[in-house]
Formats: structure tokens, sequence, C-alpha cells
């Protein structure tokens, strides 16, 4: 016997295929339109691989800086800024006090530095005095002694004079005893007429060598004199030398002293005060930086970047670069034009990277990378000069290296393989 349903089967073929929810039924596009969708998308895609190009770039550090950069100027010693001269902005020439610094040191007896420099300029007194003293006596000894000169020089000459008029005479006399022994041989006078021109004769010769004695004695006192005013001059001069040399060092030491007690730091070069680091009052240690002076002769501000080596060969002088100050965020103020001017030929040193506040720092745990330093000018970008840029402003730029088609990028894993798996190049 057949067994029935309880339900007709209609009902039960009904309920099947009854829609549990709601749907929206819309009619079937047709397959060409299809086709043609997706043609014209793989079309669009094979053009925008095979046309169109992209431009590898990079980021890389970098910061503003003057041309020739800025002098940066330190701290001597330790102690307190006492004064400050100039302000930011100023304009300053060489040997223009910017601050002075007090290190002088106080005990119970009062400041050190005051009293040291109070008993050494006493003793430099003392030996400006010497010196004068010195100087006097040599001029009144000097000029009492070419008195006592020209007075022997004279009685000398006088002497000479002398000395010449009786040798004279002393020769006439012997002519004239000549003459009387010719009379006595002839019998004109007699012996005692002799004897009396001969005494007469040796008296003059007598006379003659005395004053010719004195003459010689006397020119012997001049040159003894001479001597012993060279002497005398040299006696002066030695001791004139040596409480010279003794005013040296007690001024050496005066400086030295004066420096223990106050510093003033004055600015090395012409130019502008771009920076004053410290105020009046506040403490100082040897070579913190004070301020920093863009020199006269600089050409402006310039932006500094560094290279990494893998950019070199795709990166040359003149092409253009996008910048960000950090200074100036771009969500406001946007990115601002730059223009290559150089690129260094050689890796910077370290010196050189540590010089630089925002030189790019090398990590411990992998070697060290070279950097190429890059000088790009930022004066052609007019929105700067309603801006303050500074020295040592750090910023980011993009640089623009190789342009591809995407096709090559997309292929670039490929080539990639086949130039690992390339034999040696024959040169």
């Amino acid at each position: 016997m057949e067994k029935r349903s309880l339900f007709r089967q209609e009902a039960i073929d009904n309920f099947k295929t009854r829609w549990l929810g709601q749907a929206l039924l819309i009619g079937r596009y047709p397959a060409w339109i299809i086709v043609l969708i997706t043609f014209a998308f793989i079309s669009v895609l094979l053009f925008v691989i095979i046309f169109c190009d992209y431009t590898r770039r990079i980021n890389v550090q970098g910061e503003v800086t003057s041309l020739p950069r800025a002098v940066n100027v330190f701290s001597p010693s330790q102690g307190f800024i006492s004064h400050s001269w100039k302000q930011a902005g100023e304009r300053v020439k060489k040997g223009d006090y910017l601050y002075q610094i007090d290190v002088a040191r106080v005990t119970h007896s009062g400041n050190v530095s005051e009293n040291s420099l109070r008993a050494t300029q006493q003793q430099t007194d003392i030996i400006k005095g010497i010196i004068l003293k010195l100087e006097e006596n040599k001029e009144v000894t000097l000029s009492q002694m070419t008195q006592q000169l020209a007075q022997y020089e004279s009685a000398y000459r006088h002497a000479k004079e002398l000395v010449e008029s009786a040798k004279k005479g002393m020769i006439d006399m012997k002519s004239t005893m000549d003459n009387y022994a010719e009379y006595k041989r002839r019998g004109l006078i007699n012996s005692d007429q002799m004897t009396n021109q001969r005494y007469l004769y040796y008296q003059q010769q007598s006379v003659y060598q005395n004053l010719n004695s004195q003459m010689i004695q006397q020119g012997l006192q001049i040159t003894s004199l001479k001597g012993d005013m060279l002497t005398r001059a040299t006696d002066f001069d030695n001791q004139i030398s040596q409480r010279r040399y003794e005013l040296s060092d007690l001024q050496r030491r005066l400086a030295e002293m004066d420096a223990t007690g106050t510093l003033f730091v004055s600015a090395p070069v012409d130019g502008k005060v771009e920076s004053m680091s410290v105020t009046q009052g506040q403490m100082t240690n040897i070579g913190d930086s004070l301020a920093q002076i863009v020199p006269a002769e600089s050409q402006g501000y310039f932006l500094v970047l560094w290279l990494p080596d893998s950019s070199i060969p795709y990166v040359k002088v003149g092409d253009n670069i996008n910048v960000r100050y950090e200074a100036f965020p771009f969500e406001k103020f946007g990115q601002f034009a730059g223009k290559i001017l150089s690129i260094s030929s050689v890796p910077a040193s370290p010196q050189e990277l540590s010089s630089y506040s925002n030189s790019p720092q090398t990590q411990q745990t992998r070697a060290a990378q070279p950097f190429y330093k890059a000088i790009v000018d930022i004066s052609h970008d007019r929105r700067l000069s309603s801006l303050t840029l500074t020295t040592g402003m750090k910023a980011q730029a993009m640089v623009f290296m190789e342009k591809r088609p995407l096709y090559q990028w997309m292929l670039s894993p490929f080539y990639d393989i086949h130039s690992s798996l390339m034999g040696p190049i024959d040169g």
C-alpha cells in the first residue's frame, strides 16, 4: 500500500524554493559589455605600466648654514657671565667685547685676584721708578764726564801748542849753538860765552821734554776717560736692561693674574651676531658655546645635505630637490624648493660630520656608511623671504634619483636574479 504524505507535493516544493530574506533582482548585463570593460581596464593598465614612469627618491638629513660658516665663540674658562654687550642680530667688528666672565676666587683675606694684582702693580711701579732713576743717573754721569773730557781735550790742545813752540825754540837754540861753535873756532867768542849758550840750549831742551811729557799724560787721560765713559754707559745699560726684564716679567704675571680674575670674550671676526647662547649671571664651563657670529663676507644661507654613497651615481649638480624645515611644518608651510650647487668628491670625515648638529649618526652595530657633503641653494624660494632662517636649523630633503618606466621597476627583482646568475665579465 503506498504511503501518502500529509502535505501536497506542490506545497512542499513551494516551501523549498521560497526566499528566506529580501533580494533585489536585476537584469543581466550583456556579455559584450563585460568584455569591453575588461579590455579597457587591461589596456589602461598596460598603458600605465609601459608608458608611465616613476622616479626613485630618498629622504636625507641636513641643516641650514652660512657660507662661510658661522664662527663659534667658546668659553676660555669656568666662571659666570658678569656682563654682556651684544644681542642677537647686531653687527660687530673684530675685537668688540661680547661677554665679561668673572673667574675670581674669594678667601678670608679678600679677593685673591685683586690682592695679587695690587701687590704686583706696586712692584711694577717700583721697578719703573728704579728704571727712571737709572736713566737720570746715566744722563747726569755721562754729561759730567763729557764736560770733563772737553776740558781735557782743551788742555791737550793747549799743551800741544806749547810743545810745538818749545820744539821750535829748541831747534833755534841748536842752530845758535852750532853758530857759536864756529865763532869760537874763529876766535870771535870765548869759552864762557860758548858754555853759556850750551846751557841755554839744554835748558830749552828740558822745557820741551817736560811739555811733551805733560801732553802725552793728558792724551792718556783723555783715552782713559773715554774708556770710563763707555764702561759706565755699559754698566747703566746693563742695569736698565735687567730692570726692564724684571718689569716685563712682572707685566706678564700681571696679565696672568688679571686673566685669573676677569676675562673678556671678544669677537674674532667682523660680522653679525647669529645667536647669544648665554645670558648675564649664567655659569659657564671651559669649552661651552657662548655665541655664533656670521662673517661679514657671508654669501647668505645654504642647506648642507649628507648624501649616502648609493645615491651619488644618480645625483648631480643642478638637480632640484624638495626641502622640509622642522621649524616650518610642511602641513602648514608646505615644501620648499632647493637646487644642488656642489657635491664633494670624497666622503666626509668623522671630524667634519661631528662639527654639524644634524649629521647622520652611525650605529655601533653596523659598519660606518660613507656620506658625501652637498651644498644646496635655497634662496630662490620667495616664501623664505618672509621667514627667518638661522644657522643650525634642521631640515629634511627629498632627493630625486633615477627615473624608470613602471614595468622596469616591476621587473627589477628579475634583474637582480639575472645579475646573481651571471658569470665572470670579460673586460
